[in-house]
């Protein structure tokens, strides 16, 4: 044993995680102390914060929770991918294993990322609402689904009027996520910016921008829906009203994954979501 401290969180809906983890506690008992291991559903222990680094098995979404649950405190997540994509989430159970010894010792330093603090305040100027966020906070116009207005500003400076079906603002660790999917810019992680990509704008001319996150980036709704909400990395959610405003800043403390050895962000890139990729005719052979 190592004298270190680890620990272990899953997403003990997904099949196969809760076996995985169970057949492993032996093995990671040896490797270093083991505060936990519990369910991201769980709260967190009170000695989380003591621990040097939190494996977690699932997926991306799986990171994500645990980033948000961690976000007070510095410690590193490795995540072991028990889903589809794992961009975030890099290891296999196999390559943790084989890197865990050097990853305690200190031979694998984690990667920083920036995280978002959101705040909602109402029409009153109370907070209504308050969470950080590791990927992206999404306003979203939902039901009856008309189209939504957003004033959007950084610091005293206006940047736009969103009409549409609503807006993305994306940290770089997010910018291969949603904000992608909506057309919005992937960015390098090391970058000092978010993503600001609109849904469906009703505009030929509204397109995405990139910017940096200081000063805090002040979303107004302005006209919205019943169903319109603002979401935080795709899993919570905080209901608008017309006149709420929406604070985004950068967080206190940075999240940080543990990188997979050899594995740079641009051939991830490429080998996740063939980003670059020369086209191809993969005709069948007749």
């Amino acid at each position: 044993m190592t004298g270190k401290k680890l620990l272990i969180l899953g997403n003990m809906d997904k099949p196969g995680v809760a076996e995985r983890i169970e057949s492993l506690r032996d093995w990671f008992a040896r490797q270093a102390e083991v505060l936990a291991v519990q369910s991201t559903r769980q709260a967190l222990p009170k000695n989380a914060d003591r621990a040097d680094l939190c494996v977690v098995f699932g997926g991306d979404g799986t990171l994500l929770s645990a980033a948000r649950m961690l976000a007070e405190t510095s410690v590193p997540l490795l995540g072991v991918n028990m889903g589809k994509l794992g961009f975030l989430a890099e290891y296999n159970v196999e390559h943790m294993q084989k890197h865990l010894g050097a990853i305690l010792a200190g031979q694998v330093p984690p990667a920083e990322r920036m995280m978002l603090q959101v705040c909602v305040y109402c029409n009153r100027g109370q907070e209504a609402f308050r969470s950080p966020a590791a990927n992206d906070v999404a306003i979203s116009a939902g039901e009856p689904f008309r189209m939504i207005d957003l004033s959007v500003a950084r610091g005293s400076d206006h940047i736009a009027r969103y009409l549409g079906d609503g807006l993305i603002v994306a940290t770089p660790t997010g910018s291969t996520g949603y904000n992608m999917s909506a057309g919005g810019p992937i960015l390098e992680p090391t970058l000092d910016a978010v993503a600001i990509t609109p849904i469906a704008p009703h505009s030929l001319s509204l397109r995405p921008i990139a910017v940096g996150i200081d000063p805090l980036i002040r979303v107004t709704a302005e006209r919205v829906n019943d169903g319109t909400a603002a979401i935080i990395d795709g899993q919570v959610r905080c209901g608008l009203r017309a006149g709420d405003q929406i604070e985004i800043r950068r967080a206190e403390r940075p999240m940080r994954v543990v990188p997979h050895p050899g594995r740079a962000f641009f051939g991830t890139l490429a080998n996740k979501l063939q980003w670059g990729r020369a086209p191809r005719n993969d005709e069948p052979p007749a």
